[in-house]
């Protein structure tokens, strides 16, 4: 196993994270739904993680700004330009595989 300090961890572990999520901006195309069905997260999850890891540091982030942060806009304009409407499928797939606490 390589050996890192502490910081080059935490400095290529944050370096990955803007990676993932400008990957996912990239690939506005991939709907959460699908996200969730094939990995069992998604963009609301990320949202979530950045907002308990906030609060574990003391720092208040609201639910509004960490999804900001995570989809680069306002939710509810990335909801606009890129959210279509789940399938039948698709729905029966999340039922079918969704995460305990979804």
């Amino acid at each position: 196993m390589v050996d890192l300090t502490e910081a080059q961890k935490r400095d290529f572990e944050a370096a990955a994270f803007r990676r993932l999520l400008e990957h996912l901006s990239e690939r506005s195309d991939v709907q959460n739904i699908d996200l969730m069905n094939l990995a069992g997260f998604c963009r609301n999850c990320l949202s979530n993680w950045y907002r308990d890891a906030a609060g574990a540091a003391g720092v208040e982030l609201s639910k509004e700004a960490s999804r900001e942060i995570v989809y680069g806009m306002p939710y509810a304009e990335w909801q606009a330009k890129h959210q279509r409407e789940a399938t039948d499928a698709q729905k029966a797939a999340f039922e079918a595989n969704r995460p305990k606490d979804h």
